[in-house]
């Protein structure tokens, strides 16, 4: 299971809304692919709905996970944070035993 905080369903909808070239029938889809100084990175974009995914809604949003990349987000927290400090989508993962200092890449 995962988690998608309000924040980041309303930040999402408003740039599904705000991009004309994605498609109607398009959600969320997070991932992991290799990379980053961790060895793992977070990665996100619209994408139709896949065989096998992983499939969530959260506030009419649709969430869709890879088989693959949900054996690394299940379990996760998904925010997004807008103040002085710290803007942008964040993956809260309570899997990953190591981050960078950047935070984009992990390992677990």
């Amino acid at each position: 299971m995962i988690t998608v905080t309000p924040a980041a369903v309303k930040e999402v909808k408003r740039m599904m809304e705000s991009q004309t070239q994605v498609d109607q029938k398009a959600g969320l889809r997070l991932a992991v692919k290799g990379g980053g100084c961790s060895g793992l990175v977070y990665d996100m974009n619209f994408d139709v709905q896949k065989p096998g995914d992983h499939q969530f809604d959260f506030e009419g949003l649709n969430v869709l996970i890879d088989p693959k990349s949900f054996l690394y987000l299940d379990g996760i927290t998904f925010d997004y944070a807008d103040t002085l400090k710290d803007k942008g989508f964040k993956f809260i993962n309570p899997n990953a035993s190591k981050t960078c200092g950047c935070g984009e890449s992990f390992s677990i």
